[in-house]
């Protein structure tokens, strides 16, 4: 199929098991950008990028189809929520009233639970403007999902700009007051095949999340220099992987932005072999390194690739992982006639 640049074309994209309709949506942008997403999810299936050459290069990792999404996703170009990343013990406090929330990841609480965001079906409204194609996803989460207070009402806006940006608008409000960080959990690979390891990483952090053997915070907030986390020139991915800690050894971890608005460059990741470079920007606190530890090459994905360990990297701009239980950490509560909004931009180019 043919797509026409500054259009939006819908296709279905399957059934759930629970009978909900499942859409695909082809979002091209007037600068060679083609994008696809579903309102399962809100996940980004396809994100197409011209390399050196001007070749097409699909950059994120994903599935051809539904099913996959649904048999074995750890959390391919989805939304994430309530909470992205882990709430320790799946506990916290808020106002003298203790909450419980679902169990997914050992004894914690990862990624909003057994039926996060990332497994519901999203209301979609196509947006097309002079300098943008997009979608507006819309979704009520009740009060009690997962184990979460109040009755959060969640906007999440996708834009693909004429000038190579991937923004992300988050707005969401409460009836209770609860825990919200929300996210977009790209899998990146700007080579579009191998491993990531040769890709050259810049953050702009000066300290990273200390976490423990089930990333957990300790607390502490410790400096990168000299040490395996030390991202603040660039360096390939690659070069100290193998010092870090962890059981898969890699990158996952939470990163204190140095930053203090959107205008600053949080990040930026090139790719030798094609040339596409990546730059991050965000309002947000903390930047998680995700460099796709767990894979192990028992997934099959789009055009039949083995997602190997390292075959992606996740950069996710959000609040630092258990925040709720930590009062030295930036608040992550939103409350009764607060508005959570949040907005975080991904822009290509070339070396």
């Amino acid at each position: 199929m043919t797509y026409q640049p500054g259009t939006i074309t819908k296709q279905s994209f399957g059934v759930l098991p629970n009978s909900k309709a499942a859409s695909l949506y082809t979002l091209v942008s007037r600068s060679g950008i083609t994008m696809k997403a579903t309102n399962y999810g809100g996940i980004i299936t396809s994100l197409v990028v011209p390399d050196k050459n001007s070749a097409p290069v699909d950059v994120v990792l994903g599935y051809d189809n539904l099913q996959g999404y649904i048999d074995a996703n750890p959390y391919f170009g989805a939304i994430i929520g309530r909470y992205s990343n882990r709430i320790a013990k799946g506990k916290f406090i808020n106002d003298k009233v203790a909450y419980t929330l679902a169990l997914n990841d050992g004894s914690n609480h990862l990624h909003g639970g057994i039926r996060g965001f990332d497994k519901v079906v999203w209301e979609a409204e196509a947006l097309i403007t002079e300098s943008a194609v997009g979608l507006k996803f819309h979704y009520l989460s009740i009060d009690g999902e997962e184990g979460y207070p109040g009755n959060l009402d969640v906007r999440i806006i996708y834009r693909l700009t004429d000038d190579n940006k991937l923004i992300i608008e988050y707005s969401a409000n409460t009836d209770k007051a609860t825990p919200v960080n929300l996210t977009q959990h790209s899998y990146f690979n700007l080579a579009g095949k191998g491993d990531i390891k040769d890709h050259r990483l810049m953050i702009k952090a000066t300290k990273y999340v200390v976490v423990d053997e089930t990333h957990i915070p300790t607390g502490e907030l410790r400096n990168v220099a000299g040490t395996a986390f030390d991202f603040t020139s660039p360096k390939p991915i690659g070069q100290d992987l193998l010092a870090t800690s962890g059981n898969p050894v890699g990158y996952d971890h939470n990163y204190v932005l140095d930053t203090e608005s959107l205008e600053d460059l949080v990040a930026a990741v090139s790719a030798p072999a094609t040339g596409i470079v990546m730059e991050v920007y965000t309002d947000q606190p903390g930047l998680q390194f995700y460099s796709g530890n767990f894979l192990d090459g028992a997934i099959t994905g789009k055009s039949g690739a083995d997602y190997h360990q390292y075959s992606g990297f996740c950069l996710e701009t959000q609040h630092f992982p258990d925040s709720p239980n930590q009062p030295d950490f930036p608040s992550s509560i939103l409350r009764p006639g607060e508005e959570y909004r949040t907005k975080s931009i991904y822009r290509f180019a070339i070396l």
